[in-house]
């Protein structure tokens, strides 16, 4: 039976990775950190797959960083781990925004990668 703490790690394992590819602004290495059929709601019109996410990526401002932090766990499957987080996305020429995400990572052949990514901004 795994625990809040392996939840939190299985989620670690490709957020950490996600955020050192936005911070660099890395497109093409931040898709990698999805599936090839991910499911991706930034704060624009969705898109699925990796194409549209490194496009969606390759558009945001040079300088923008990320610092998330895990709120809640789930582990719905044995090979899924749900997350839902804040995420801090910071500009060098603009106030942060503070938003919320949810994800779903799968345990693939290749690692953990992101399946599902769902941004919102409340108030």
């Amino acid at each position: 039976m795994s625990t809040t703490a392996d939840h939190e790690q299985a989620l670690r394992s490709i957020l950490d990775e996600w955020k050192a590819a936005v911070d660099a602004h890395a497109p093409e290495r931040v898709a990698a950190c999805f599936t090839g059929d991910a499911i991706f709601q930034g704060l624009h019109p969705y898109t699925v797959g990796r194409r549209g996410i490194a496009a969606y990526y390759d558009s945001q401002p040079l300088g923008m960083t990320a610092d998330y932090r895990i709120l809640e766990t789930r582990q719905p499957a044995d090979d899924l781990v749900l997350g839902y987080l804040s995420v801090d996305f910071a500009f060098t020429d603009r106030p942060t925004l503070t938003v919320n995400l949810s994800v779903l990572v799968e345990r693939t052949p290749q690692g953990r990668l992101i399946g599902h990514y769902q941004v919102s901004r409340l108030g």
